[in-house]
């Protein structure tokens, strides 16, 4: 009998996937506004303007995790590392650009960048899947690889494994 919280093997890594491939555009399209539409020097004014430290690396930071990183996470590369970074940037972005205009991004508030940081942190936690680059280098670090594990390394019997396997 399969445990009811354990979603089977093949919904998780879709879930991954989809998740891995709409954070990714929506990044890509973020950090190419960043690059194209305003420029790096002009991200940095806008930057500097919110009080935001170092705003000519701090916009080449964010261009680059959101633009390249976006790319890496579409391809489930790194998945871990880059999802880490744009975690960490959406982070900033809600410290110098949202705090304290509510919720709705439409007012300028923190929902976009709250959904993104928890996408992110989701993608940091159980990495990529089967369906990634991460995936075929064995680096996909869902519950698939987690229950080839032994049980004891787990704190588990080998009943809890057995449920959690099939």
């Amino acid at each position: 009998m399969r445990h009811l919280l354990t979603p089977p093997h093949l919904v998780r890594d879709l879930a991954l996937l989809v998740t891995r491939l709409l954070l990714g555009v929506i990044l890509m399209a973020h950090g190419w506004q960043k690059f194209s539409t305003w420029g790096l020097s002009g991200t940095a004014g806008t930057f500097k303007q919110m009080g935001v430290p170092a705003p000519q690396l701090s916009a080449a930071f964010a261009a680059v995790v959101e633009l390249v990183g976006g790319a890496a996470l579409i391809l489930g590369i790194a998945t871990p590392v880059v999802a880490l970074l744009a975690a960490l940037n959406m982070f900033g972005a809600y410290l110098f650009a949202h705090t304290g205009s509510g919720i709705f991004v439409k007012e300028g508030g923190w929902e976009l960048v709250g959904a993104i940081g928890a996408a992110a942190l989701t993608l940091v936690g159980a990495g990529a899947g089967r369906f990634s680059i991460d995936g075929l280098l064995g680096r996909g670090r869902t519950a698939t690889n987690d229950a080839r594990q032994p049980a004891a390394a787990h704190g588990a019997t080998a009943r809890d494994e057995d449920l959690v396997t099939r």
